[in-house]
C-alpha cells in the first residue's frame, strides 16, 4: 500500500477507542486484528485497509509460533489469499476447503478463534490444522493432503442435489498435486456440470526468486489477462463462440478450442487443467489484493455451472526473512528467537532421534552397498533421508506426496532382486498406501524394507498424524517382519536386520523423538534373530511384556509392583510383533499366574494377537489371568507426548494399575 493511500484512510476515519468499539473499522491507531475477528467484521472494511489486516495476521502468526512452533512458513504464504477469499465469499454459507491445513492459521484468526490463538497446538487449545468440530467455518478437517478437491466436489453436488446455491472454494497447493486422489478429483470434477472453485496455491518460487524484465512483464500481463478471461462478459462471449463452433464442421470446431488452449497456455500453462475440465484461469500474485479481488469477485458472479482453477502464486514464508530465505526449515517449526530466526540449542549433549538414528544407518549401508535405496513421499528431511539424498543422489527417490506409488515402485526395485529398497514414512501416512503393501508387496514377498516412523503418539499434531494403527494393520499379513525397538541401541540393530531380510517384506516402526539408551549402542547395528524377545528383568508370579517404546516405563511399573505387593514381575521386551517368540510366552504363562502386554498401538494389535494365541493353545483355561494394555477406542487431541501417553493409561503409573487389577480381580 502507498504512502498516498494510507493518508487518504488516515484522513477520512481517525481511530479512537470509542469507535472502534461501535464498529466503525476504518481506522489507524488499533490494530485491526483486535475487532476483526469474523468474516463479516472483514466485509466492512475498505480494500486499502486489507493490507495493515495482514500485516496484524503475519505478526500475530509469527509470535504465537515463536513461543508454540507449527507451520509459520505456509500459513505466512497465504495471509493475502485468505483476507480476500473471505472477504469476497460469504463464509460460513460458501464454504471454504483447505487442503493439509499446514496454512490454516490466518484462517482461524479470521473466523472468531483470534483470542485463542496463544493455544493453538497446545493441550485443551486449537488444534493446528481444520477441524469440523471446532468451527463452522471449518467445513472439513484435513490434517493430510490432497483431499480438497474430492471433498469440495463432494459438497458442490450435495447444494446441487438440495437446490442451493453457495459457492463451494477448495485451496491445494501445489504440491498436494502430486497424490493421485488430486488427479482423480479434478478428472472427476471437469467432468460434473456442478460449480466448483478450486485454488491452486502454488509456492514453488519460494526458493528460487523469478528474476529480469521478461519474468517481471509476464507477472503483469497474466495479472491483467486473467481479469478479463474470468468477466462474465468474457465467458459469455468464448461460450457463445462455442456454441456457434459446434454448428461447423469438425476440423473448425477443434480449431477454435485448440487456439484458445494455445493461446491461454502460452501465456500460463493452463493446457493440463483445461484438458482435465476445467476453466483455468491465472497465474495471479497470491499477495496483490489488486489482483486477487476482482478475480475472486468475477469467478464468485459466474452464472456457469463448471469448474473453475485459479492458479495463484505465493511466496512460502512471507513477510519473515528468515522464513522467506529458509522455507523447509521454517515449514513446521519448534520455538523460536523472533528477531534471530533461531531455534534454542541445549547446552547438555544431544541424544539422536530415532529419525536421526534411520538417516546415520542408512548412509553406512549405502556407503558400502550402491544398491541400496532410500525412497520418500515428499518428506526426505522428516524422515531423516536429507543428508542421503546428498550423498547419494542417484539412489534416492523422493516421489512427491504418492505414498501409494512410493509403495509399489519400492516393489519393483525389489523385485530385481538385488536391489535393496528402503520406504521412509510416517506411521499415519503410510495408511493411504495400505492396499499397494497388502497387493504389491506382501502378497508378492518381496523384500520391501518399511522404515515407519512416528509410530505411537505424536504429541502437538494431534488425531490426524498419531501412529497408532500401523501395529494392526500390518501383523496381520502374512509372512511380514514387524519390529519395534525399545532402545536406541535396538533401533540400530532392527535397521541392520532390516536390511540384512532378503526374502520377505520387513517393517521397524519407531516413535517420534528418541529411544532411551538402555544397552551400550554399536553404531554399525547387529542382526537380531528374527521373532525372538529378550527378558529383561527376571521375576516370579506375573509378566509384563512390553513391545516398543513402552519398556522403560513397563520396567518402572515393575518396581512399583514390587514396592507394593512384595514381587517383581518379569519383564520382557518383546522385540517382534510379528512372528513373537511363541516358546518363551508359552513357557511365561505356564510358569505365571499374571500376564500383561503393553503397546503404544490401537488394540487389536500385538497383545491381542498374543491374547488369542494363548487362548488357541488352552493356558487361558488353567487360571492364567491376562491383560492387553492399549490405546483404547479414542482419539487423542493436541498435546504434548508425554499428556497423551499418560492420558491413555501407557505410562509407569497406568502399566502398575492395570498389572494391579489383576490383583484385585
Amino acid at each position: 500500500m502507498t504512502a498516498e493511500n494510507k493518508e487518504k484512510i488516515k484522513e477520512s476515519s481517525p481511530i479512537t477507542e470509542e469507535n472502534a468499539k461501535s464498529n466503525d473499522f476504518r481506522r489507524i491507531g488499533v490494530p485491526l486484528i483486535d475487532v476483526v475477528d469474523t468474516p463479516e467484521k472483514l466485509r466492512k472494511l475498505n480494500p486499502l485497509e486489507l493490507p495493515w489486516l495482514a500485516d496484524d495476521i503475519r505478526k500475530r502468526i509469527i509470535e504465537v509460533t515463536s513461543k508454540n512452533g507449527g507451520h509459520i512458513g505456509p500459513s505466512l504464504g497465504v495471509v493475502e489469499l485468505t483476507i480476500a477469499l473471505h472477504y469476497v465469499f460469504n463464509t460460513p454459507q460458501d464454504k471454504l476447503i483447505w487442503d493439509v491445513g499446514h496454512q490454516c492459521y490466518a484462517h482461524k484468526i479470521l473466523t472468531g478463534r483470534n483470542k485463542r490463538f496463544s493455544t493453538i497446538r497446545q493441550s485443551g487449545g486449537l488444534s493446528g490444522f481444520t477441524k469440523r468440530s471446532e468451527s463452522v467455518y471449518d467445513p472439513f478437517g484435513a490434517g493430510h493432503s490432497s483431499t480438497s478437491v474430492s471433498a469440495g466436489l463432494g459438497m458442490a453436488v450435495a447444494r446441487d442435489l438440495c437446490k442451493e446455491s453457495n459457492n463451494v472454494i477448495a485451496v491445494i497447493g501445489d504440491g498436494s498435486l502430486s497424490a493421485g486422489l488430486a488427479f482423480e478429483a479434478m478428472n472427476n470434477a471437469g467432468d460434473t456440470n456442478s460449480k466448483l472453485i478450486v485454488i491452486l496455491n502454488d509456492n514453488e518460487m519460494s526458493i528460487s526468486e523469478p528474476v529480469g524484465a521478461l519474468s517481471s512483464y509476464m507477472t503483469s500481463l497474466n495479472a491483467y489477462f486473467s481479469k478479463v478471461i474470468t468477466s462474465e462478459r468474457f465467458l459469455n462471449i468464448r461460450d457463445a463462440a462455442y456454441d456457434l463452433a459446434s454448428k461447423l464442421p469438425n476440423p473448425v470446431k477443434n480449431f477454435a478450442r485448440r487456439t484458445e488452449s494455445y493461446a491461454k497456455g502460452l501465456v500460463s500453462g493452463a493446457t493440463l487443467f483445461e484438458e482435465l475440465g476445467f476453466y483455468y484461469v491465472g497465474p495471479i500474485d497470491g499477495h496483490d489484493f489488486d489482483d486477487l479481488i476482482p478475480v475472486l469477485q468475477n469467478v464468485r458472479d459466474s452464472t456457469k455451472h463448471q469448474a473453475f482453477l485459479i492458479h495463484v502464486k505465493t511466496q512460502k514464508g512471507h513477510g519473515y526473512n528468515p522464513a522467506e530465505k529458509y522455507p523447509t526449515k521454517f515449514h513446521g517449526v519448534s520455538k523460536f528467537d523472533i528477531a534471530t530466526g533461531e531455534f534454542p540449542t541445549s547446552a547438555e549433549k544431544k541424544v539422536p532421534s530415532c529419525t536421526e538414528g534411520f538417516g546415520d544407518m542408512i548412509n553406512r549401508f549405502a556407503a558400502n552397498d550402491g544398491k541400496v535405496v532410500a525412497i520418500t513421499a515428499a518428506m526426505p528431511s522428516g524422515t531423516g533421508l536429507d543428508k542421503f539424498a546428498k550423498n547419494y543422489p542417484a539412489q534416492f527417490f523422493d516421489v512427491g506426496i504418492a505414498e501409494q506409488h512410493a509403495v509399489t515402485f519400492a516393489a519393483g526395485l525389489a523385485e530385481n532382486g538385488k536391489v535393496k529398497p528402503f520406504v521412509a514414512v510416517y506411521s499415519s501416512f503410510l495408511q493411504r498406501a495400505y492396499d499397494e503393501v497388502v497387493h504389491d508387496v506382501v502378497l508378492q514377498n518381496l523384500p520391501v524394507r518399511f522404515m515407519i516412523d512416528r509410530a505411537g503418539f505424536v504429541g502437538n499434531d494431534g488425531v490426524t498424524h498419531h501412529g497408532l494403527y500401523d501395529i494392526s494393520l500390518m501383523m496381520n499379513l502374512h509372512n511380514i517382519v514387524v519390529m519395534a525397538p525399545a532402545s536406541y541401541a535396538d533401533l540400530l540393530n532392527m535397521i541392520k536386520t532390516a536390511y540384512e531380510i532378503n526374502d520377505r517384506p520387513s517393517l521397524v516402526r519407531y516413535p517420534r523423538g528418541t529411544l532411551p539408551y538402555i544397552e551400550d549402542t554399536d553404531k554399525e547395528g547387529k542382526v537380531l534373530e528374527i521373532g525372538k524377545a529378550r527378558i529383561i528383568n527376571k521375576g516370579k508370579k506375573g509378566v509384563i511384556i512390553s513391545l516398543g517404546s513402552r519398556l522403560a516405563d513397563s520396567l518402572t511399573a515393575a518396581d512399583m509392583i514390587k514396592k507394593k505387593f512384595g514381587f517383581l514381575p518379569t519383564v520382557v521386551d518383546a522385540r517382534f510383533a510379528k512372528p513373537f517368540d511363541k516358546d518363551l510366552f508359552i513357557k511365561l504363562a505356564k510358569e505365571n499366574k499374571y500376564f500383561l502386554t503393553v503397546e503404544e498401538g490401537a488394540k487389536g494389535g500385538f497383545g491381542a494377537a498374543v491374547a488369542d494365541f494363548l487362548s488357541e493353545k488352552g493356558l487361558l483355561d488353567k487360571g492364567l489371568k491376562i491383560r492387553t494394555l492399549a490405546i483404547d477406542d479414542n482419539f487423542y487431541d493436541h498435546a504434548s507426548q508425554a499428556e497423551q501417553i499418560k492420558k491413555a493409561g501407557l505410562d509407569a503409573d497406568g502399566i502398575y494399575r492395570t498389572f494391579a487389577s489383576m490383583l484385585h480381580g
